[in-house]
């Protein structure tokens, strides 16, 4: 699993959520009401532009949301692409960054082609796919694709059972399903606990997407599997099985940024995230690794300045702190 260990190189690093609009600052809102779009619909016109961007400046992984539907209760288009297409979109115009997904939703879709599509990705991108999985959280989505919400959890093991094993033995003799992904195991990652227990969680499974949080947050969420009822044993066993030694089950979550002007600007927290200068990010960001945070994903939609800007600002002055390989500042 190579895009694992790239992931946690160094010890922690950052990435970024797509969309790549900030359609949720007052600019973007205004400019969104200009354009006739509903709420959570980004303008998408810069995307490629700046995935290329967020790439040459070393960001470790680019995350994409799967929102099959547009709910206006919920009010979120997320990337609009349907997810394994924009992946490989993502995979042809960039060149080193990860490509995550946070996360599919396995239940709403047909095992072999969600097998067939993650192995696709894969290739097309030499390796750099990092598989989060869910098992969903919007009830109206179910009955449109003829899936039981209800039961989404025994749905969403037996679809992990297939994306572990990559389907050996479950075909007709001679019959292959093409092409073999081009890491030897598919990283898993699982959102939340996706109707499971912390033990079976895991056990199956290679890493944890967390949801936004303070660093006090990620700190009890990362004693989850201590928590969890068993004996001293159980709990050691557990430990071991979602992060060993060497550090091969990451712990990732995201912050809702707005990266203000001023680098000394006091971070003011909000719903999932906070609004700060460069330098309290940085502060912010070495308290989430202490807390047990292997890697960020930075969400822009609510930055209040011009996304260019803020990426060269972060790949100047941010990433240095947390990636000490050096990368293009363009």
């Amino acid at each position: 699993m190579q895009a694992l260990s790239q992931l946690c190189q160094a010890g922690f690093s950052l990435g970024i959520e797509l969309p790549l609009d900030n359609d949720w600052s007052p600019a973007g809102q205004n400019a969104r009401m200009r354009d006739d779009r509903p709420h959570g619909v980004p303008d998408l016109r810069q995307h490629a532009e700046l995935a290329r961007q967020v790439d040459r400046l070393g960001f470790r992984a680019l995350w994409v949301r799967d929102v099959p539907l547009y709910d206006p209760q919920f009010g979120d288009g997320a990337q609009v692409f349907e997810t394994f297409s924009y992946l490989g979109y993502l995979a042809g115009i960039t060149e080193r960054i990860l490509l995550g997904t946070a996360a599919v939703v396995l239940p709403l879709r047909q095992p072999w082609l969600t097998l067939k599509a993650a192995a696709s990705i894969d290739q097309l991108s030499g390796g750099r796919l990092l598989l989060g999985v869910a098992s969903g959280d919007r009830p109206v989505e179910y009955p449109v694709f003829g899936a039981d919400f209800d039961n989404r959890g025994e749905a969403f093991r037996a679809q992990v059972e297939l994306l572990r094993s990559g389907g050996a033995g479950q075909l007709p003799d001679g019959v292959q399903l093409l092409p073999a992904p081009a890491q030897q195991r598919l990283p898993l990652l699982v959102a939340g606990l996706a109707q499971q227990t912390p033990a079976w969680a895991g056990e199956h499974l290679d890493g944890w997407l967390a949801y936004p949080g303070t660093p006090d947050d990620h700190r009890r969420r990362c004693a989850l599997w201590l928590a969890y009822p068993g004996t001293p044993d159980d709990h050691r066993r557990r430990c071991a099985l979602w992060r060993d030694v060497t550090g091969s089950k990451p712990y990732v979550s995201f912050i809702h940024l707005d990266l203000l002007a001023d680098p000394q600007a006091p971070l003011r927290r909000h719903r999932f995230g906070a609004a700060v200068g460069r330098e309290g990010l940085i502060a912010e960001l070495h308290a989430m690794r202490a807390a047990g945070v292997d890697h960020i994903g930075l969400h822009l939609r609510r930055n209040q300045r011009p996304l260019p800007e803020t990426l060269a600002e972060l790949g100047e002055y941010v990433l240095p702190s947390f990636h000490h390989q050096g990368a293009s500042h363009v």
